[in-house]
């Protein structure tokens, strides 16, 4: 027997194993295993909703890109555009950064009315997907944030508020004193006082 005639006919032995082998494992009963872990939770429920949406805008006539924050629900004007981010979503430190924000952009037209030019999401990933593109200014999204050195607005509301609770607290007349002794001299309010003026 040559040497081809042994390869060949070892190939089709060990073939044939296989295919015994295989059908063998098939039928046989699936061996009792634990119950498997349940799966983890899919990606997408990671994501963070931020309060803060920053954005980059372009001033085409001046060249200047300004970077700012806006917090969600509020609008904010970046020249003749007012923009208004409705949410903001990232992903954790350790994910594929997904960075997107539902944004409404108006623009405030020569005659003083507000025309709606953009609503969509904006995704910070890809900046020329979904960028408003204006005849004088582009806006994008950079990122979402936790933080901003941008007093929120709520805080500016309730600071307000404050100054107006102080304010007629402080306008009221004194409250009544109780009565002094009678030892005590009581100056009439209604009696000019002359006692020190000259």
């Amino acid at each position: 027997m040559s040497f081809f005639n042994r390869i060949s006919t070892g190939g089709l032995t060990l073939a044939a194993g296989l295919v015994v082998s295989t059908a063998a494992f098939a039928a046989s009963p699936a061996p009792a295993t634990p119950a498997a872990p349940a799966p983890a939770a899919p990606a997408g429920s990671d994501r963070i909703t931020n309060p803060v949406a920053e954005f980059a805008g372009i001033d085409k006539i001046t060249g200047r890109i300004i970077t700012f924050d806006v917090y969600i629900d509020e609008t904010v004007q970046f020249g003749a555009l007012q923009v208004t981010p409705r949410v903001c979503y990232s992903r954790p430190q350790n994910e594929e950064p997904k960075t997107d924000s539902f944004v409404e952009v108006d623009e405030i037209t020569l005659d003083r009315k507000i025309r709606r030019i953009f609503t969509g999401w904006m995704f910070a990933e890809s900046p020329g997907l979904n960028a408003v593109e204006h005849a004088v200014y582009d806006v994008w999204l950079k990122e979402c944030k936790q933080k901003s050195d941008v007093p929120a607005p709520d805080a500016t509301k309730a600071d307000t508020t404050k100054a107006d609770a102080s304010k007629p607290a402080a306008t009221e007349p004194a409250a009544a004193k109780p009565a002094a002794s009678p030892d005590a001299e009581q100056s009439d309010p209604a009696e000019p006082d002359t006692s020190g003026t000259n």
